[in-house]
């Protein structure tokens, strides 16, 4: 069962945008972060979610999106996310960026998407300051990431490493492969 909700957990970037996702379900995807490790056990992120049309534009647009598709700016409109969970480090419990806990917490938020037939993406590349303006969040926040979600509109498929080349690209179809490398290739040895 993990097997293959990490197999169907891709980076989705394109969404059925009017799916919308109730603030209930996101609420449960925040719990699945929180009930996750955390480094030293000091929980130093929090939350902000949305799902309101208005908020999400503003936080769309402060966002970058796919940076190997060099000509694709991101979702149409009609396709873009439906909801976001913003993570944000609180200054107040940590100076340091606690990159460990942002990688368990969106595989935990992504794995629970995934369970409820929905779809997202990490996002690193953030407009900070703009997207803290636009969410009025304090400067006892500092933005980690953010994590676009919704019913995903596209087929993300797996494939074989060729060349060395690990950058994800779409067919004519636009369907999104992603290249993974082979087991053999990343175990160095067995004792």
């Amino acid at each position: 069962m993990i097997k293959e909700l990490i197999c169907k957990n891709r980076s989705y970037r394109r969404f059925y945008e009017d799916a919308i996702i109730d603030v209930q379900t996101l609420k449960s995807l925040v719990d699945l972060a929180r009930l996750s490790p955390s480094g030293r056990n000091i929980q130093p992120l929090k939350y902000i979610i949305s799902n309101n049309r208005e908020i999400n534009e503003k936080i769309f647009a402060t966002l970058a999106w796919a940076g190997y598709l060099k000509d694709w700016n991101g979702p149409v409109k009609g396709e873009r996310p439906s909801a976001y969970i913003v993570a944000v480090v609180d200054k107040n419990i940590t100076q340091s960026k606690p990159e460990h806990d942002e990688g368990i917490i969106s595989q935990s938020i992504l794995l629970g998407a995934v369970e409820k037939g929905l779809g997202g993406c990490i996002i690193g590349s953030v407009k900070r300051q703009e997207l803290a303006e636009i969410l009025k969040i304090s400067s006892q926040y500092e933005i980690a990431l953010v994590i676009a979600l919704g019913k995903p509109k596209e087929n993300v498929v797996i494939t074989d490493v060729k060349n060395n080349d690990i950058k994800y690209f779409r067919d004519e179809d636009a369907v999104h492969y992603v290249p993974k490398r082979s087991l053999d290739d990343i175990i160095l040895d067995v004792k």
